[in-house]
């Protein structure tokens, strides 16, 4: 099934052009097996070097997949694969039929791009295997395009796991995104792979090019974290401890940013002051400590009756006071952590 072809890369180039040109599919002619020995041992005094193709046979190929259904690939419109290179080294087709026929692999899943693929590699399956051994059930899904509708390309680099991880998304957004992106199934946040491989049927896939938009990543990603227990971040947040994570979780687009808060908390802050007599007012009400989940309610309403703010006028000018930003978690959950001596400094206007 193994045979020697000596044509070269410009040959094989114009044989494709000619029959195209003739109308016919540009499948290899198999000239090389009408070659004599004679004519093989000239090519190779010569200083030609074989590539090797592997003979497929002339038949229907059918097989199950498990996205599109029933597949049929007639393998007289395929081309003899090449297995090996002139150099002697293998091409993709054969190491991949050997290392899933020696692992045991049950399921291959991949892009339909690889559907005429697939009907070439169970021929050569079916000439490897031995004994027991048998063929992988495949599953071919369509292949992502961009939110626009246009083509992805993996070269990019840009979507790579390695990248996405990188820029701080988590492994298991980035697994629910790709589990549910393309089904009947709503795209929405897991708490764990088990959760995923729970509710993952190929079923559910459609035919149709998935849309992947950066931006549905960036609210499931958000989501996971709003989501995300303490126990589940721990490791990866610094001594940031528990009440802080529940105090910020809400506001996370990427883990990463539970840091800057930390910092926040912790201090020292530069306050923004916009109206000094107001947060010199709210500074005199903060009540004593100990505190605890009443106390900015009971705090708020006090600023609010004195000073007679109230919406954005009462809650920005304490937000930038406190933090020096103008965004970010609920104010209530960051006092009890900030603390009676650093608030009442920063709504002074000192650093602390």
């Amino acid at each position: 099934r193994l045979y020697p072809c000596f044509e070269t890369e410009e040959e094989l180039a114009l044989k494709r052009k000619a029959a195209l040109s003739a109308g016919r599919p540009p499948v290899y002619d198999r000239a090389a097996l009408k070659l004599s020995d004679d004519e093989r041992a000239k090519l190779e005094a010569d200083g030609r070097k074989p590539h090797w193709r592997f003979l497929l046979e002339a038949r229907e190929m059918r097989f199950a997949d498990g996205v599109h259904g029933e597949i049929h690939v007639d393998a007289a419109s395929q081309s003899d694969p090449v297995l090996i290179r002139g150099d002697g080294s293998y091409l993709y087709m054969l190491p991949s039929v050997v290392d899933d026929l020696e692992l045991g692999v049950s399921d291959v899943l991949r892009g339909d791009d690889h559907i005429s693929n697939t009907a070439v590699q169970i021929q050569i399956f079916e000439a490897l295997r031995e004994g027991d051994q048998t063929i992988p059930r495949f599953a071919h899904f369509p292949l992502l395009v961009g939110a626009g509708g246009e083509a992805l390309s993996k070269r990019l680099g840009t979507l790579g796991l390695g990248h996405l991880r990188g820029d701080g998304y988590e492994a298991i957004a980035i697994a629910a995104l790709l589990a549910r992106l393309g089904t009947s199934d709503a795209v929405a946040p897991a708490a764990s792979m088990a959760e995923l491989v729970e509710s993952f049927d190929l079923s559910h896939f459609s035919h149709a090019s998935p849309h992947y938009d950066p931006a549905e990543l960036d609210r499931l990603n958000a989501a996971t974290l709003h989501g995300m227990a303490f126990e589940t971040a721990a490791a990866r947040l610094d001594g940031l401890d528990a009440a802080l994570w529940e105090a910020v979780r809400p506001n996370l687009s990427k883990i990463s940013e539970a840091e800057a808060w930390k910092g926040i908390v912790a201090g020292p802050v530069d306050p923004v002051i916009e109206d000094r007599a107001f947060t010199g007012k709210a500074a005199d009400l903060l009540p004593p400590e100990p505190w605890d989940e009443t106390t900015w309610s009971t705090w708020i309403g006090a600023v609010k009756d004195e000073t007679g703010a109230k919406g954005k006028a009462l809650f920005m000018p304490l937000r930038k006071a406190l933090t020096g930003l103008d965004h970010g978690p609920e104010l209530g959950a960051l006092l009890r952590l900030i603390g009676r001596e650093k608030a009442a400094a920063r709504l002074r206007g000192e650093a602390a």
